[in-house]
Formats: structure tokens, C-alpha cells, sequence
């Protein structure tokens, strides 16, 4: 019974690496491409925070800025009330072009960031795969250079987070915005 039970649960594990294997990765990823500003213009998540804060939600800036090591500094500004908040990242390298990893000290969570596709000057789909000690969650999020995007670019963050098992309730394009633009470094 138990040799059934931890071999059902080890073809889980091993579906559940596949499935976040499965997430591509810009070919030819050119790091240096993809930095300065973005606006973030859409957000697809099955968290709970996500869930909890989905409908007070903004479009926000994010600067890429590469640091002396090769990794990626990721400064995103935000409306939060009345005021703009700012939360800095470092995205660490990987041995694979296109792929981060993060640590969250704040929510002692690990990150696996994927740059999925670009063309530096547009447009960035990244998915990340979220592990805490209380499970797992799926993130995708569609940067922009200027603050609207074609209606394809948007239908493929659609459809490519729905590809990664996310609902519509769980996908936003999120709500234009001029607050806290300007303070955007």
C-alpha cells in the first residue's frame, strides 16, 4: 500500500517538474536587451494575494538594470492607496539564457522566471513558478515599452496563461493608470 501510494505521488512530482520544464525560454535571450523600462500590462495568477487583491490592482512601471555580476536588478513602482510603493528584486542568473531565479526574503518564497518570448522593443511574456513551504503558484506577466499593447499581444498573454493552467478569472489586463509613472526610475 505505501510502495503504491509514494509511487503515485512520485509520478506527481515527476508531472509537475515536466510541466514546468515544459515552459520555453526566449531562444538567442539577449540580457542586455531587456533592460530599462516596462509597464506592466497584464497579470495572470492562481495565488491566493492574487485572488485577495485582483480587483485594487493598477498598470505599473518596472526598470531593468543589469548589475556588475551579470544579474538583474528589478525595481517595479506601483500605486498602493495614495501613495507609490517600490519593490526592488534580484533576478539571479541560471545556467540557461532567459531563465532567473529569485528568493523572496519577505515571503520566504523561491522564484523560476522565464523570459517565454520578446522582441525587446514591444514586448516581454515571462512566467514564473512560485514555491513557498504552503505549495506552489503560477505567475504570468506581459511587460510593455509604452502603455498599450496590440490586441494580439494581448490575446497571447491570454492564451499562453491559459496554457499554463490558468483560468480567466485568473488573468487580468491590468487598468490604465498615470499614478506613479512619472516616479519610475
Amino acid at each position: 500500500m505505501h510502495a503504491a501510494l509514494l509511487s503515485v505521488l512520485g509520478l506527481a512530482l515527476l508531472g509537475a517538474l515536466r510541466a514546468q520544464d515544459s515552459v520555453p525560454v526566449q531562444p538567442d535571450f539577449q540580457q542586455d536587451k531587456l533592460t530599462g523600462k516596462w509597464y506592466s500590462i497584464g497579470l495572470a495568477s492562481n495565488s491566493h494575494w492574487f485572488k485577495e487583491k485582483k480587483h485594487l490592482m493598477k498598470m505599473c512601471t518596472t526598470v531593468i538594470s543589469p548589475t556588475a555580476d551579470g544579474n538583474l536588478e528589478v525595481i517595479s513602482t506601483y500605486p498602493k492607496g495614495d501613495r507609490c510603493e517600490k519593490r526592488n528584486s534580484l533576478y539571479t542568473r541560471t545556467e540557461q539564457p532567459g531563465r532567473f531565479s529569485y528568493n523572496s526574503p519577505r515571503w520566504g518564497s523561491k522564484h523560476d522566471i522565464r523570459i517565454v518570448e520578446t522582441n525587446y522593443d514591444e514586448y516581454a511574456l515571462v512566467a514564473t513558478q512560485i514555491s513557498k513551504s504552503t505549495g506552489s503558484s503560477t505567475m504570468v506577466l506581459l511587460y510593455s515599452r509604452t502603455k498599450e499593447l496590440s490586441p494580439e499581444r494581448l490575446e497571447r498573454f491570454t492564451q499562453f496563461s491559459r496554457e499554463q493552467g490558468l483560468t480567466d478569472e485568473e488573468i487580468l489586463i491590468l487598468p490604465w493608470t498615470d499614478k506613479c509613472m512619472a516616479d519610475a526610475s
